[in-house]
């Protein structure tokens, strides 16, 4: 949300692995056949307690299913089972009502031995598999457990037909009752079937809160019957226009409460509340462009295009809250959720300051400022949602006034607002940017897609947890759990929600789930690959980055060139799986060369490399490294630095409402500058850049006076390329051509000086900074013939 938009957030280092170590190489010889019958079984959330049996279980298609009769909840859940059990390892189970003949079971009774709320037992025989818990959610689980068991990775081509598990008894349950998981539809709209499959993988990890961002600046998203306009209006939004000509139709979309009411009934079947975010007192101009007269200078603005922090504020007279409490009736008509969340966060009081009324009616109820005026606010929100038995959910701001007696803190600026407010005697719930941000990138690799800079990795979020340290016992009770958010300023289509939310989802369910001192990160590594499988026969395209090669020069591309020939080290990220290699320019195989030391090849040479789990299953898709001169002299926009007075903050689109995939852009939205470090400019005569244009549409508020402007002396601007530093001398100046008439991408060949060795090349834009955003995509130097 708004400077969650911004990227404005320290990077997280990448796992870094040595020069020269082989993934897959060495320290991970195959289980031994003592160490396979010990290993946990492939289960993501691992359980809390699995006690191994004798001997083992063997299930062949048109095996049985057995509920209780008359239980619709058993039925659904073994109906899942099965559905999962078919789709992944091809089995056809019948479900039915009655125990004979039934390989598998599930039944809810009064004294299961799990006692604790969502908990199961799942034992498994010789005979056959049971599942029993004390209440529905906890027999659903149970069943995805099972469904697990019965989907072990395997070799490729034999992963269907009868499987066989060990006979163990599993008794579980987890460690917070929130365990959720945010999808912002707002900024971008989400179609209705990609919410669903993100609510059965959420059920399929155990995970029971999807928390949905319903309004904000740039689209209202829900039908609100009483106020159409809402809708009408507010959920459509006209893209901002960065070439001459470009399409302008309105881009947005809404859910009918028909619709809604499918979506929660779909969710509720499987034990996932929805709670619903509807953004007050701020994030509000999607509603002031519907409804002007809500708002403290009653102007229509236009639907936010800009991303970040946004001026427009609810009023706070009375048609204001009648406003905001009739949407709420609405809002609780459609959702049974017990929490409601308000948002509060980000809400900038230029509006409040500079009205006379809202100035007066604080005075009135004697407030000393306006975050006692927001705090109120939030309050007599909470009251109402209290007075229909509903609880209050606002972001950590709403604590900056002084905390609103009925609310319950969902912190995502650090843990402090969690901490403060459990210290309180508040409910709590942790998010904190950037290692819950699903926006978040999660490698340094050029194949990454638009999204935050600051790096969240697997290990990143498996590593997180909830239970804020400072806390003592007592306070630890208001810990309700966590949940990570998926903001979708830069996630134009349902692939990229698919992306940034898999796999990293399974090691946030881990940390929500299982016990604290039964995680263990090796362990988590050795599970995923059957998961992974899975993914792949559901058609969910999840993300390798944590599983895909890496490809490491000896020296740099510099000494590379010097030399003719290059060492290259090959590693991923999380340290697993065995990589093999070609450098014919074929796709590797589980048959090809596997990787065990540093290549030393002759340029020019062509590398691809995969990643393979031990079972021959593919964790990485081939990735490709060109050693030709050109190649190595050529810097992706990702491999730039950020200049002296700024970092890179985003990774960003070409367009902003793009539909398909396409090129990213690493910016600095404060300077257009960017630095080519170590530039080897020995015979080099001219150099390239792959220059855009981007609509330069953020909301920076307060922080607009930061952006930094360079003096240009032509109407466009230009680009300007410095030796040895931002402040050295300039070395070339390439004139912009008129946004009228250029393509939004477009070359630009600067001559350069003659020179030898290794120099630091800045390169920077002097366009004027009310216009668009120039971004490079790559910077190319090229020798003379």
């Amino acid at each position: 949300m708004g400077v969650r938009g911004l990227g404005k957030r320290t990077a997280t280092a990448v796992l870094a692995m040595a020069l020269g170590v082989a993934v897959g190489a060495q320290g991970r010889a195959p289980l031994t056949a003592s160490a396979a019958e010990t290993a946990p079984p492939p289960l993501i959330p691992l359980a809390a307690q699995i006690n191994p049996g004798q001997g083992t279980f063997t299930l062949s298609a048109g095996a049985v299913i057995a509920v209780p009769t008359g239980d619709a909840q058993a039925r659904f859940a073994a109906a899942q089972l099965a559905d999962q059990v078919r789709r992944v390892r091809g089995l056809d189970l019948m479900v039915r009502e009655g125990r004979q003949g039934a390989a598998i079971t599930l039944a809810l009774q009064a004294d299961a031995p799990v006692t604790q709320a969502e908990g199961y037992t799942l034992e498994v025989t010789p005979s056959g598999a049971h599942i029993t818990a004390r209440d529905e959610a906890g027999l659903y689980y149970g069943a995805m457990s099972l469904a697990q068991l019965l989907t072990p990775e395997a070799a490729p081509g034999a992963d269907q037909g009868p499987v066989t598990i060990a006979a163990q008894e599993i008794r579980d349950w987890p460690r917070f009752p929130w365990r959720g998981m945010m999808l912002d539809v707002a900024r971008h709209f989400q179609p209705l079937d990609s919410v669903k499959a993100l609510i059965d993988q959420m059920a399929a990890h155990k995970l029971n809160r999807l928390h949905l961002h319903l309004t904000d600046d740039q689209g209202w998203r829900l039908e609100i019957k009483h106020y159409p306009e809402l809708t009408k209006v507010g959920a459509w939004r006209t893209p901002p226009s960065v070439v001459s000509g470009q399409s302008t139709t309105p881009y947005g979309g809404f859910y009918t409460q028909d619709q809604i009411r499918d979506l929660v009934a779909y969710a509720a079947a499987r034990h996932i509340t929805i709670v619903p975010e509807i953004d007050m007192p701020g994030h509000a101009q999607a509603v002031m462009a519907s409804y002007p007269k809500i708002g403290v200078t009653g102007a229509r603005p236009a639907v936010a295009v800009d991303w970040g922090v946004n001026p427009y504020l609810f009023n706070v007279d009375e048609p204001s809250f009648t406003f905001i409490q009739t949407v709420l009736d609405e809002v609780m008509t459609l959702f049974p959720s017990t929490y409601i969340h308000v948002g509060g966060d980000e809400a900038l009081k230029d509006e409040w300051k500079a009205s006379p009324k809202v100035q007066a009616r604080m005075r009135a109820l004697g407030l000393k400022d306006e975050n006692a005026l927001q705090t109120w606010f939030i309050e007599r929100v909470g009251q109402y949602l209290a007075a229909h038995g509903r609880r209050m959910i606002g972001w950590d701001e709403i604590l900056e006034g002084g905390i609103p007696p009925t609310a319950t803190i969902m912190s995502w600026r650090g843990i402090k607002g969690a901490v403060d407010a459990a210290r309180m005697d508040h409910d709590v719930i942790l998010s904190p940017a950037p290692t819950l941000y699903l926006d978040s990138l999660q490698s340094r690799r050029d194949d990454e897609p638009a999204g935050r800079l600051a790096i969240v990795t697997l290990a990143d979020i498996y590593a997180y947890d909830a239970m804020p340290a400072e806390l003592n016992a007592e306070q630890a009770h208001h810990v309700l759990g966590g949940q990570a958010n998926v903001w979708t300023e830069y996630m134009m289509t349902p692939w990229h929600v698919t992306h940034a939310v898999y796999p990293r989802i399974d090691a946030l369910a881990e940390g929500l789930w299982s016990p604290k001192d039964k995680r263990d990160w090796r362990g988590f590594l050795d599970r995923l690959p059957a998961q992974l499988a899975r993914y792949r026969h559901l058609g969910v395209d999840a993300a390798d980055s944590a599983f895909a090669v890496d490809f490491t020069v000896e020296g740099g591309a510099n000494a590379a060139l010097a030399a003719g020939t290059a060492t290259v080290a090959l590693s991923n990220q999380a340290g697993v799986g065995t990589i093999r290699y070609t450098t014919d320019g074929s796709t590797p195989t589980s048959a090809s060369t596997r990787y065990e030391a540093p290549l030393h090849l002759t340029l020019p040479a062509t590398l691809n490399a995969m990643v393979f789990s031990d079972a021959g299953q593919v964790l990485a898709a081939p990735r490709r490294y060109d050693l030709t001169a050109e190649a190595l002299r050529t810097r992706q926009s990702g491999e730039l630095q950020a200049c002296p007075q700024g970092e890179m903050g985003l990774r960003i689109p070409l367009t902003p409402d793009a539909t398909t995939k396409g090129p990213v852009f690493n910016v600095n939205l404060f300077d257009a500058c960017w630095v080519y470090p170590k530039a080897r400019l020995d015979g080099v005569t001219t150099l390239t850049v792959n220059a855009a244009r981007l609509a330069r549409n953020y909301g920076l508020a307060h922080d607009a006076v930061k952006v930094r402007s360079h003096p240009a002396t032509t109407p466009n601007g230009e680009l300007v390329v410095r030796m040895d530093g931002c402040d050295g001398p300039v070395a070339a100046t390439v004139p912009l051509p008129s946004p009228a008439a250029a393509p939004q991408q477009f070359p630009l060949t600067a001559r350069l000086p003659a020179t030898t060795g290794q120099r630091d090349l800045c390169l920077m834009y002097t366009a004027p900074i009310q216009g668009p955003l120039y971004a490079i995509g790559s910077v190319s130097l090229r020798a003379a013939p």
